[in-house]
């Protein structure tokens, strides 16, 4: 079962990682087998690298700036439910809801997303 405190952790790092754009950072957040999937855009990432491929490719999304903020809704097992607004200047404002599924050392072993702009 994954703690509150876990889920925390890996929200702050996954801030990070997106701020830093370090592969190092974003391979910290994952289990190599991971899978990320985002809707509507029909992204499916699977496997650590991919996701870390993917991830670079987003990093325009930050020029200009951008800001997040993020609230624990629940965690059932090893699963956690998060609700995130993402405002980003050059691209404007996502509603998130994401569902992470972790492993036992507190990586993601599934990540899924809704993204909606509002």
């Amino acid at each position: 079962m994954v703690t509150e405190q876990q889920v925390r952790a890996w929200v702050e790092g996954y801030v990070r990682a997106w701020t830093t754009s370090s592969r190092k950072d974003i391979a910290a957040l994952f289990t190599p087998r991971a899978e990320y999937h985002e809707w509507p855009y029909e992204t499916d990432w699977v496997g650590r690298e991919a996701i870390i491929d993917g991830w670079l490719g987003r990093v325009p999304w930050q020029e200009g700036g951008w800001d997040f903020e993020w609230s624990l809704l629940t965690i059932n097992g090893d699963t956690a439910a998060i609700e995130g607004t993402g405002r980003y200047k050059a691209l404007g404002t996502f509603a998130n809801l994401w569902t992470v599924t972790f492993d036992k050392n507190g990586r993601c072993t599934m990540f899924r997303m809704w993204n909606n702009q509002v």
